[in-house]
C-alpha cells in the first residue's frame, strides 16, 4: 500500500529542511564549483563535477580536484589562455570510463564556446532563449558540443541526451546547480534566463528506489519519461521549484537507506 499524497509532501519537505544546508556541501561534487567565485569558474568546474558525477563520492570529489589542480584553480583563464604544451600536463588523467581523449576534447569544445560566449548557459536556452522545455535544451546542449569537427564518437556517451532516452541525471543535477536559487546555500542560482520550474529531478539508483517506494514513479525502467514523470509528481508539491525534493530523495535513499 503506497503512502497517501500528503504524508510522502510532508516527509519531503522535512527532508529537504535536513539536507538543503550548507553541510550538504562538502561530501558532495557541489563542492568542487563551491571552490570558486568567478561565474565562469563555477560553470566550467560544476560540469566537470557533475560529468564525473559517477561511483564514490569521495572518488569523484579527489579527481575532480586532481582535475581542477591541472587547470592552475583558474578553469576560465586556462581554457581561454592555455598553449598546446599546457595539454600535455593532462594526459593520463581517467575517471573511470571518462578518459584523456574525452577530456581533452572538451577542453578544446571550451575555448571555442567561450572565445563566442560569455556564460555556458547560453548554451541551454539558445541565442535568442527559444528553446521552451528542458528536453529541448539538453538536446541543444549535446548536439552543440559535438558540433566541432574533431568531436570523438566515444565522448558522446559522457555528455547525455534525451535524444537516446536518457534521464540525464547529471546534466539535470548541474542545471540544478546552476539555476535553483534559495537560501539553503548549496545551489548556486547564477543562470537567470532557465525557470526553477521547468528543471528536471535527477534520477540516480538512490532517488528511483525512494521515489518508488514513495509512488512518485511507476513507469517501468528510469529513461527521460520516467524523470519527467517523477518531476511531474514533485511539482504537485511545489510547483515553483519541484527539484528541491531532489535533496530528501537523495538524503533518503543514501544517508537513511529508505
Amino acid at each position: 500500500m503506497q503512502p497517501d499524497l500528503a504524508s510522502v509532501k510532508a516527509l519531503l519537505d522535512d527532508r529537504v529542511e535536513k539536507y538543503n544546508q550548507p553541510d550538504f556541501i562538502p561530501h558532495d561534487p557541489v563542492s568542487i564549483p563551491h571552490r570558486f567565485t568567478k561565474k565562469q569558474d563555477i560553470e566550467i568546474s560544476g560540469f566537470f563535477a557533475a560529468i564525473l558525477a559517477w561511483g564514490q563520492r569521495k572518488t569523484i570529489i579527489n579527481n575532480c580536484l586532481k582535475l581542477m589542480d591541472l587547470m592552475d584553480n583558474a578553469p576560465h583563464d586556462f581554457i581561454l589562455h592555455h598553449r598546446e604544451q599546457d595539454l600535455q600536463r593532462f594526459l593520463g588523467f581517467k575517471h573511470r570510463t571518462f578518459n584523456e581523449t574525452d577530456l581533452l576534447y572538451l577542453l578544446h569544445f571550451f575555448r571555442w564556446y567561450y572565445a563566442r560566449h560569455e556564460s555556458l548557459e547560453t548554451a541551454f536556452v539558445g541565442e535568442r532563449q527559444q528553446l521552451s522545455t528542458q528536453k529541448e535544451r539538453l538536446e541543444h546542449f549535446h548536439n552543440l558540443v559535438f558540433s566541432l569537427e574533431d568531436a570523438p564518437q566515444r565522448t558522446r556517451k559522457h555528455v547525455a541526451t534525451p535524444a537516446r532516452k536518457s534521464a540525464c541525471k547529471r546534466l539535470n543535477m548541474y542545471l540544478r546547480w546552476m539555476v535553483r536559487r534559495d537560501n539553503g546555500g548549496v545551489d548556486f542560482g547564477i543562470w537567470q534566463a532557465l525557470p526553477m520550474s521547468d528543471l528536471v529531478c535527477p534520477c540516480d539508483v538512490h532517488v528511483e528506489r525512494v521515489a518508488r517506494r514513495l509512488g512518485l514513479i511507476t513507469r517501468p525502467g528510469m529513461d527521460w519519461q520516467t524523470a519527467e514523470e517523477l518531476t511531474a509528481h514533485l511539482r504537485t508539491f511545489d510547483p515553483a521549484d519541484p527539484v528541491k525534493y531532489d535533496y530528501a530523495l537523495f538524503g533518503l535513499g543514501v544517508e537513511e537507506k529508505f
